[in-house]
């Protein structure tokens, strides 16, 4: 039986010598293999016919982590701390996601793939949490504290991801300074942080659609993470 084909949208940066390069950490890959799928991997650099076109190839989409969404695409206001903004990802991830979202096509957002679901379907963003929403938990932790757990998560046990993870309790790493802020119409809320910052959403009508606010490809260690990106992959193959 052929494995279900996973995009998976990968950031833009520059190699040791200014040239530039489209880069993926290995851990979304390894999660991806681990569950029984085969990673493809999606540019940001192609026109939209072309992505659009490499889409119709896949089974299922994973958005992955990264930069800050610009704010002009959900009306946030400035920052000092917004960080450089990539307006070719923006475009593709947000087309992307809303041509999946339409199409029933499974979908999994981890990090700024749940912001971009989120700011695709009409929702907003805390351009930097600490300023926005009061009493807030530190959740932008450094890369080197990857495999943490600073935080738990409590899952709404009415939800779809509550059968998802098999636990309403969460333990989680944090990695991000922008946050879900109003939530777009076609999402349900699925999970808090103890803060009360929105950690899990996702499309109840729809095949396959949740995103999560941590890093879960670095904690394939836990078995609550292991079953997100199996019931990602086996959605995706039927």
């Amino acid at each position: 039986m052929a494995k279900p084909l996973i995009g998976i949208t990968t950031r833009n940066g520059k190699d040791s010598d200014g040239h530039p390069l489209t880069a993926l950490q290995h851990s979304y890959i390894n999660a991806i293999v681990q569950a029984g799928g085969l990673p493809i991997l999606i540019p940001a650099i192609l026109s939209e016919e072309d992505f659009l076109d490499l889409y119709s190839h896949l089974s299922g989409i994973l958005f992955s982590g990264g930069g800050d969404v610009a704010k002009e695409h959900f009306s946030g206001s400035s920052h000092p701390r917004i960080g450089e903004v990539d307006e070719k990802r923006d475009f593709t991830e947000l087309s992307l996601m809303r041509t999946a979202v339409d199409d029933g096509k499974p979908i999994l957002g981890i990090c700024r793939g749940a912001q971009v679901m989120n700011v695709a379907l009409g929702g907003t963003l805390y351009t930097h949490i600490y300023d926005q929403l009061k009493g807030a938990l530190d959740h932008a932790y450094p890369g080197d504290l990857r495999r943490t757990l600073v935080h738990h998560v409590n899952v709404d046990e009415t939800t779809r991801s509550a059968e998802i993870f098999g636990e309403t309790l969460l333990n989680v790493n944090s990695l991000h300074h922008q946050g879900l802020k109003d939530i777009a119409p076609s999402l349900r809320v699925a999970g808090h942080a103890p803060d009360g910052l929105v950690e899990i959403v996702e499309i109840p009508d729809h095949r396959y659609a949740v995103g999560v606010q941590w890093h879960p490809e670095w904690l394939t260690d836990q078995p609550s993470m292991q079953r997100l990106f199996k019931s990602f992959v086996d959605a995706s193959g039927k």
